[in-house]
């Protein structure tokens, strides 16, 4: 039974991770108009659904394996970790602050896996490893951000508007990639 349970807190899991984050994926391209909205989403959804298959799953990896002894690792420690990040999904989702749902997952299994097998089951290497980089990820992408942001504006300085119909296939790219 435990089982089932942890296979639907999955899906909802995964339905509330595209209703907390798709949006930010998809905003600038309908907002532009570069994209209407159904062809965005459809597409977004179509790219997320591809993405494990194309580019791999060495981050899923990484968290899956190296952050808990997987001995330690139970079906109801499973649960927990899922009902964790989902509560706190839709709290800052109700409340409007922005979080990740990644974070939410990591916290929600290394606190599960914690309180029902002890700190021994962390692995510290892969927990320094993941740690490093959901703290660094973030700042990464807000240096190359601001980096990308003003050599557009040095190179697109003088153009003609027609530079937009560019920009507007770009950013349909962007949001493919994400």
């Amino acid at each position: 039974m435990t089982l089932v349970a942890l296979v639907g807190a999955a899906l909802i899991f995964n339905f509330l991770n595209g209703l907390h984050d798709s949006a930010n994926i998809v905003a600038t391209v309908i907002s532009s108009r570069a994209m209407g909205g159904r062809t965005a989403l459809i597409l977004t959804a179509a790219a997320e659904f591809s993405g494990p298959f194309v580019l791999g799953v060495a981050v899923a990896t990484t968290i899956g394996q190296g952050l808990v002894v997987s001995d330690s690792l139970t079906t109801s420690a499973l649960l927990a970790a899922v009902l964790g990040g989902i509560v706190w999904n839709l709290i800052t989702w109700l409340a409007g602050i922005p979080s990740s749902s990644s974070h939410a997952l990591v916290g929600g299994l290394v606190g599960a896996v914690t309180v029902e097998a002890g700190w021994s089951a962390l692995e510290p290497r892969g927990l320094l490893l993941v740690l490093v980089s959901l703290f660094l990820t973030p700042l990464i992408g807000l240096a190359a951000g601001y980096c990308v942001t003003r050599l557009i504006f040095r190179l697109a300085a003088n153009a003609s508007p027609r530079i937009n119909r560019f920009f507007q296939r770009a950013q349909i790219v962007t949001a493919i990639a994400l």
